[in-house]
C-alpha cells in the first residue's frame, strides 16, 4: 500500500482526505464519526460570535438527470456557544490524536479580536488554523468573510494578526470571488501563511421557483445571494489552485477545494499543486464512507503507477500549465471516425454543421446507407465532435505530424517584428 499520509504546511495527517469547515464539521459528534469512518482531517465549522441562523438554508442544481450537480447555502458560521465548540474540540483531539483536526475562524479585521480567538482556541489543542476570508454571504455584510478576503492589503493583515498570536500553522482561506486570486495569495504570502486553502463558495443564486416566483431557497417568502459548490464548481476551482501553484511569487502548499467527489478529482488537485483536498458537498450527498472509497481508489491509482508515496504527485502537472500566448500554434489535430463503431446517430454532424466548422460529411455506401467522414483538411481539432458523441471510441483526436517547429504567440510576434 502507498504511503498516503500528507504534510500541510506542518499540519500532518495520515491520508489526504480533509473534511472541509461546513455543516458537516459542526459538532465533535461528527467530526469523530468521520474519523472512524477514516477522514485524515477537518476543518471544524467556522468560530466566532455565534450567529443567529435561518431556515430554509440550502439549495441544489440538479442536471440531466443528476442530482447535485451544484450546492448553495446562506448558512452561516457556527451557531452554538464557543465554548461549547471548544470542550468537543478538546475530546476529539484527544480521541483521534493522529488525525489533523483544524479550527476556522472568523471575527472583524481588527488585531485584538483575531488575537482573543487564536488565544482561546489554541489552547484546546488544534493542529491549526483557517481563516475565513472567503464567506461570500451573511458574514460579508458584516465586514467579515469575502468582504476582508477581495481585499489583499486586509488578507496580509488578517493573517499577520493571525500569526502573531498563533503557536500552530496557520492556512489562509481565499474567496474566488475576485477577478485574480493570486494577488490574494501573495498577499497571504506576504503575511506569514503556512498554506493557502481554495476555493471557498461562489457567490451565487442557485434557481427560482416557476410556481411560486420564490427564489431558492427562500425564508418566507425572501431570498439571498449564497455561497456556490459542488461538482460544478470543480473546473473553476482547479483552475485558482493551478494558478497559485505555478506563481512563483506564491510558494505555499495548497489545500485544493471545490467539487471533489472521488478519487480522480483528488489526484487531478494534487497534479495542480495540492498537498491535500478538503472535501464538503460529496460527504453531504452520500455520508462519510464516501472516503472508503476515496481512499481505495487513490491507493490502487498509485500502485498502478508504481508511485511509493502519495506527496510525489503533488505539483506535477503544474510545468504544463501556462498561458495561452505560449502554446504551439503549428501543433495540428483533427478527428477520425470509426464506422465500426459509429452508430450514426449523427449528434456530431449537427455540432459541427451548426456551431462548428461545417468539416463532418454525411456520405454513402454502395448499399445505400450512410456514414459519415471527416474533411480533414478543414477540420480545426476542437474536439467538438468527440465531446457529444455518446459512445466511447467513435470518434478519436488525432496527432498530424509536425510540419513546422514549435511556434508561440510571442515567438510569432517577434518573427514579424524581425521583417
Amino acid at each position: 500500500m502507498a504511503d498516503l499520509s500528507i504534510n500541510l504546511g506542518g499540519i500532518k495527517s495520515p491520508n489526504p482526505y480533509w473534511l472541509a469547515s461546513a455543516p458537516p464539521t459542526n459538532t465533535g459528534y461528527q467530526v469523530q464519526r468521520a474519523f472512524e469512518a477514516g477522514w485524515g482531517g477537518a476543518v471544524w465549522k467556522t468560530l466566532g460570535e455565534p450567529v443567529l441562523n435561518v431556515t430554509s438554508r440550502f439549495g441544489a442544481h440538479h442536471f440531466n438527470g443528476q442530482r447535485v450537480a451544484g450546492f448553495n447555502n446562506i448558512e452561516l458560521i457556527s451557531d452554538r456557544p464557543l465554548e461549547q465548540n471548544l470542550k468537543e474540540i478538546y475530546e476529539t483531539k484527544k480521541l483521534f490524536p493522529d488525525r489533523a483536526l483544524i479550527a476556522s475562524i472568523m471575527v472583524e479585521p481588527e488585531r485584538e479580536k483575531w488575537h482573543e480567538i487564536v488565544k482561546r482556541v489554541q489552547d484546546v489543542g488544534v493542529d491549526g488554523f483557517e481563516l475565513n476570508l472567503g464567506c461570500p454571504h451573511g458574514m460579508s455584510e458584516r465586514g467579515m468573510g469575502s468582504a476582508t478576503g477581495q481585499h489583499p492589503d486586509m488578507v496580509e493583515r488578517v493573517t499577520m494578526y493571525t500569526k502573531e498570536a498563533s503557536e500552530v500553522p496557520v492556512i489562509t482561506k481565499l474567496t474566488p470571488n475576485i477577478t485574480d486570486v493570486t494577488a490574494t495569495a501573495r498577499a497571504a504570502y506576504q503575511g506569514g501563511a503556512d498554506s493557502v486553502s481554495l476555493i471557498n463558495t461562489i457567490n451565487s443564486l442557485v434557481g427560482v421557483d416557476l410556481d411560486t416566483w420564490d427564489t431558492v431557497p427562500n425564508v418566507n417568502g425572501k431570498g439571498a445571494h449564497g455561497g456556490y459548490c459542488g461538482p460544478a464548481v470543480k473546473p473553476i476551482a482547479l483552475n485558482m489552485v493551478g494558478e497559485c501553484a505555478r506563481d512563483p511569487e506564491i510558494n505555499l502548499p495548497i489545500s485544493g477545494i471545490g467539487g471533489i467527489s472521488n478519487w480522480r478529482d483528488t489526484v487531478e488537485f494534487m497534479l495542480m499543486g495540492a498537498s491535500g483536498v478538503q472535501v464538503c458537498t460529496a460527504a453531504m450527498h452520500h455520508g462519510f464512507r464516501i472516503v472508503e472509497d476515496m481512499i481505495e481508489g487513490l491507493d490502487n491509482y498509485l500502485d498502478s503507477k508504481g508511485i511509493s508515496s502519495v506527496q510525489q504527485i503533488i505539483g506535477k502537472s503544474v510545468e504544463r500549465y501556462t498561458d495561452w500566448s505560449h502554446l504551439d500554434l503549428n501543433h495540428k489535430i483533427v478527428a477520425r471516425i470509426n464506422n465500426d463503431v459509429c452508430i450514426n446517430c449523427n449528434k456530431c454532424h449537427i455540432s459541427c454543421e451548426d456551431t462548428s466548422h461545417q468539416c463532418i460529411d454525411i456520405l454513402k455506401n454502395e448499399d445505400g446507407s450512410e456514414y459519415l467522414k471527416v474533411q480533414e483538411e478543414e477540420c480545426v481539432g476542437c474536439n467538438l465532435c468527440s465531446i457529444v458523441c455518446p459512445v466511447e471510441g467513435a470518434i478519436n483526436m488525432v496527432n498530424l505530424p509536425q510540419s513546422a517547429p514549435p511556434m508561440s504567440w510571442h515567438e510569432r510576434q517577434a518573427a514579424i517584428q524581425l521583417r
